[in-house]
């Protein structure tokens, strides 16, 4: 057994070396084959290692995998998955399964290419048993890697690799102790981890939208996406060249009659921004947006019930959510210009615009101007919903905030009746006379005078 002390890269594919009933194969696309190595330096590798490929080539990759898939995708990885375990099994059940728990680990690279224009990505995989001739299991992750240049991001990728066998084998206690090893010495600087799928009777007690939760609350990625129905994907793959609306609050009501409420605040933003691209354009993507962090600076981060509950009610009502790990809205805007240039939105009540314009942003030099200038920087603009007077004012005494006035139409708020007292004022009144604070019109539904 490994030593309970956290070991580094090198003391952990050793542990693997010598451990006699491990055994398994490596097949590694796109990024060198930075995983075997790692196996192959440090001593004993005949113990682990019964294969090691690199299918560089497109059509020596299409050869043995099959072809009419991206060639850096979850269909490609899991093909390479089934292939890799059937032959493994094929050649050595017989004379190696009665003692063995055998795997096969395989990844999908797009490093950093020359010129840097590319996406650096990739999709992970590994199969094992924790027994010989045991049920497999699988494990599937989406990194980004952050690293500048290819060398280090294939060094991450090494490292990430060997701490995700160890883990499979060795740190199976609690979803947090495995993910917390996987990650070990990689994340936050070098690799996201913004996806990852568990199968098999080893993880049939983990629940899977905590997991993806914990991903972010543990700093492993900034965003991951919770869909209202179809599969869970990396946040890429809903992002990636759409128009976006997003509709970022606490929501913390989650009855009936505020899921409608913010079915149609969603909704409006949506419509709104086809409106403005005009029918002949697809539809945007609208997704409800949380934090993993505390929803003000003073308040504590949300307890992991609580935050799945506000999932699932968003979920309930029909929206997709993507949780973020930062509750600033520009880190919202940077994360969603990543993957397009398309006009992004944010469709928010008036109390969020207000916190915007109070927050301090103590951690930005240039505080309120700078938070500002990133959240409006790339084709960005708020569809400002409005708000029943009598909410604003309650609302407003609840936080202690002062200086804002308004007038109302029918017990209605919207972004142009509402003021800031100098020199603030000037600059919420030069976004709204810019456009970059849009004002929407109360829904007929809601208006008295409809």
């Amino acid at each position: 057994m490994p030593s309970t002390e956290k070991l580094d890269t090198h003391h952990k594919a050793l542990t693997l070396n010598l451990d006699p009933s491990i055994f398994g194969s490596f097949a590694e696309i796109g990024a060198g084959q930075e995983v075997a190595r790692w196996f192959l330096v440090v001593g004993g590798a005949s113990g682990t290692v019964a294969k090691t490929i690199s299918a560089y080539d497109k059509e020596v990759s299409d050869d043995i995998y099959g072809s009419g898939s991206r060639y850096v995708s979850r269909q490609r990885l899991e093909a390479m998955l089934d292939h890799e375990w059937t032959e493994l099994l094929t050649q050595l059940s017989k004379t190696r399964g009665p003692q063995t728990r055998f795997f096969s680990f395989v990844d999908t690279v797009s490093a950093r290419n020359f010129s840097g224009t590319n996406e650096a990505h990739g999709w992970i995989g590994l199969r094992f048993q924790l027994q010989p001739g045991g049920t497999a299991n699988d494990v599937l992750l989406h990194i980004n890697m952050l690293d500048p240049s290819s060398v280090l991001q294939q060094e991450a990728i090494g490292i990430l690799g060997v701490n995700l066998i160890y883990a499979a084998f060795f740190e199976l206690q609690t979803k947090e102790s495995f993910l917390e090893s996987v990650a070990q010495d990689v994340i936050k600087e070098r690799i996201e981890i913004d996806y990852v799928d568990l199968r098999g009777p080893t993880f049939e007690s983990w629940d899977r939208s905590t997991l993806l939760a914990h991903l972010v609350s543990a700093g492993l990625a900034e965003t991951v996406f919770f869909p209202s129905s179809g599969p869970t994907v990396p946040p890429t793959e809903v992002l990636y060249k759409k128009a976006v609306v997003l509709a970022p609050g606490y929501f913390g009501h989650i009855g009936p009659d505020h899921a409608q409420v913010h079915a149609r605040l969603l909704a409006s933003g949506i419509q709104e921004l086809q409106n403005e691209l005009g029918e002949t354009k697809s539809s945007p993507a609208g997704f409800f947006c949380l934090t993993a962090a505390s929803f003000t600076p003073n308040e504590p981060a949300p307890e992991m019930p609580d935050l799945l509950r506000r999932i699932d009610a968003l979920l309930a009502s029909g929206g997709d959510v993507l949780l973020f790990r930062q509750r600033e809205l520009y880190n919202m805007t940077a994360f969603v210009n990543r993957y397009t240039e398309a006009p992004v939105r944010f469709v928010v009540g008036l109390s969020l615009i207000i916190r915007a314009f109070e927050d301090l942003y103590g951690n930005l030099e240039g505080r309120l101007l700078e938070a500002l200038g990133r959240l409006f920087a790339q084709n960005v603009r708020f569809y400002a919903y409005p708000m029943p007077a009598a909410d604003l004012r309650d609302w407003l005494k609840s936080v202690s905030t002062s200086g804002w006035e308004w007038s109302e139409t029918n017990g209605w708020v919207s972004a142009t009746h509402l003021r800031r007292a100098p020199p603030l004022g000037y600059l919420f009144a030069y976004l709204l006379a810019s456009n970059f604070i849009a004002p929407m019109q109360v829904p007929a539904a809601l208006r008295t005078d409809a």
